[in-house]
């Protein structure tokens, strides 16, 4: 039991047992009991960070672990150890939820296949020169939706996305078109485009497209899901913070709350590494 427990109870029953006996028994001191009392009714001292980590929290999804919540209060003035973020989280309740692993499957057949260009060299010295694709399915009560998207590797921003119904090459083309009419501008001229060996990204379809565009495709080896580790990566990050904590019951609540992520991911969501969002390392280059 803890000290400040024992000074609980010796305080509930100061009338009935005199204070040196109890101290004595729970073998605290009399200054730290009258201390505690003298200190009874005042608000805790961690209390007022923690109603600002809780203000926060309700803001970023539920998702901050402490080392976010520590960048979040150093921008705001409050300079605290980690560590001692992460005791005050743990006090009120207020930790992240634990992400769960996505696994990977493959399926349909297999026109066109890549190299492996990117060979997991996950980093890029500036925008639209290198970007990773996936599609992703959401449950809900009405039926499946699939979710594609590209992520930049320069800043790990969604670039584009598109959901569906139906897990079809026209999803993937579409993503890619509404990537290239945002960015074409500012593309690089060896823009790099890696996915896994899912149907669409083999069809002839996909080739022509990026060809088309002058996009190089690169492709992950057979059954290799680490291949493609960023685009899984915001995949899981999307899912654990968002879809399997509220559960869409619709199609339509699904691409709102996909819509809201989103947007909160680019333009709010914090990286350790950078300590800002996507998009702020973006346009401040």
């Amino acid at each position: 039991m803890r000290p400040k427990a024992k000074y609980a109870v010796i305080y509930r029953h100061r009338n009935e047992y005199p204070v040196s006996v109890m101290c004595r028994f729970f073998q605290v001191s009399r200054s730290g009991y009258y201390d505690f009392v003298h200190r009874m009714g005042r608000p805790e001292k961690d209390a007022a960070i923690a109603e600002i980590i809780a203000e926060q929290r309700e803001r970023s999804f539920c998702t901050y672990g402490y080392r976010r919540m520590w960048l979040v209060l150093k921008k705001r003035g409050i300079h605290r150890n980690p560590k001692t973020i992460l005791r005050i989280m743990e006090k009120y309740d207020l930790l992240a939820e634990i992400r769960r692993r996505r696994k990977w499957q493959q399926m349909g057949q297999q026109v066109h296949k890549y190299k492996n260009l990117l060979n997991r060299e996950f980093s890029a010295d500036r925008p639209n020169s290198k970007w990773v694709t996936d599609i992703s399915y959401i449950h809900t009560k009405q039926g499946v939706l699939y979710l594609s998207m590209i992520r930049d590797l320069y800043d790990n921003s969604i670039v584009a996305y598109k959901t569906g119904t139906e897990q079809t090459v026209n999803l993937v083309l579409d993503t890619i078109r509404l990537a290239m009419r945002r960015e074409k501008k500012r593309a690089a001229a060896e823009l790099q485009l890696h996915s896994d060996q899912g149907f669409q990204y083999t069809s002839q379809a996909y080739f022509n497209l990026t060809k088309s565009y002058g996009i190089t495709p690169s492709m992950s080896r057979r059954g290799n899901c680490y291949d493609n580790a960023m685009a899984e990566n915001f995949f899981s990050i999307l899912k654990t913070e968002c879809i399997y904590r509220h559960k869409p019951a619709s199609i339509c609540e699904a691409n709102e709350m996909i819509d809201r992520y989103i947007h909160f991911y680019n333009y709010e969501r914090i990286q350790l590494k950078t300590g800002v969002a996507p998009l702020t390392l973006r346009h401040s280059h």
